[in-house]
This record gives structure tokens, sequence and C-alpha cells, in this order.
């Protein structure tokens, strides 16, 4: 019985790990429905609801169960935790689309084009690439070229 207890507790702390991460960071959208509240609360008025799995967002503070998060075009807000998981996703921005290498060099062959607005996967950055995945297609995008990554930052999945 003790054994299963101790089991059930590991289970309680990882979820609790998670939630004292250091702010900021990045995040994504875990379901196709998320509610952006005015404040820490359901109390408070729904100010946006996203309907797109995967978004970025980046966790600008924590309040219990909360996270102050701002989006893309710069909307802040606060989302319940649960709203969120730490997969990291990145958005394609500007104004036409982006092209994505077969290597982390801007004289490699361009794969494909990526349109401004599409979400894609992260599982490598570093100097100024990330190495990005959308559905069966992958290659690497200029940091510049994406929102969800922090200029100079490493990701290594």
């Amino acid at each position: 019985m003790k054994r299963l207890v101790a089991i059930a507790l590991l289970g309680l702390a990882a979820p609790a790990a998670a939630q004292d991460r250091a702010v900021p960071y990045w995040a994504s959208l875990k379901s196709g429905q998320a509610m952006m509240r005015s404040g820490p609360g359901e109390n408070y008025p729904g100010v946006w609801l996203y309907q797109r799995q995967g978004l970025p967002m980046r966790v600008l503070r924590r309040h219990e169960n909360w996270r102050l998060v701002q989006d893309s075009e710069g909307t802040r807000g606060w989302m319940l935790f649960r709203l969120l998981t730490e997969q990291r996703t990145v958005l394609i921005k500007g104004n036409g689309p982006r092209s994505v290498h077969a290597k982390a060099d801007e004289s490699s062959r361009v794969r494909y084009l990526a349109e401004p607005g599409v979400v894609g996967r992260i599982d490598n950055c570093g100097e100024g690439w990330c190495h990005i995945t959308f559905g069966a297609r992958e290659g690497h995008i200029k940091v510049a070229d994406i929102w969800g990554v922090d200029p100079g930052e490493t990701v290594k999945d």
C-alpha cells in the first residue's frame, strides 16, 4: 500500500514542478480553445477566445494556477495553467512567405516557403536558426522570421 501512495505522490510532483518555472518562458496552447481573461481567476471577464491549438504564448508572470501570457500581437491576459503546454512552437511572422532551408545556412537549398501565421514545432535552435516541423515537412528557418524564440536563445529537445 505504501508503494502505491509513493507512486501517486510522485505523479503529483511533476505538474507542481512545471508550475515553478522561472518567468518569462515560452509555452503553447494545449487545446483548440483557450480563454484569455482580464485577471487571474474565472470571475474575471474573458477578453479573447483563442481557437488554435499549438499557438505560441509568452508566459510573463505566475499567480497561483494562472499565467499572465502575451500573444504574438502583444495582447496580454491571464490563462489557467492547464490550458498551456511546455511544447515549443513558433508562428511565422512577416508580410510574405519565409524560406525554410535544408540546412541552417542561407546558401542551402530552400525546401519550401512558409506563409505568415503558420504554426510549427521547433526542437532545436541556435546561432540564429531553428529546426522547424510542419506536419511531415521540416527544415531550418531564421529566428528573425518566427515568433516564439528569444534572440540568441538555444533550444534543445
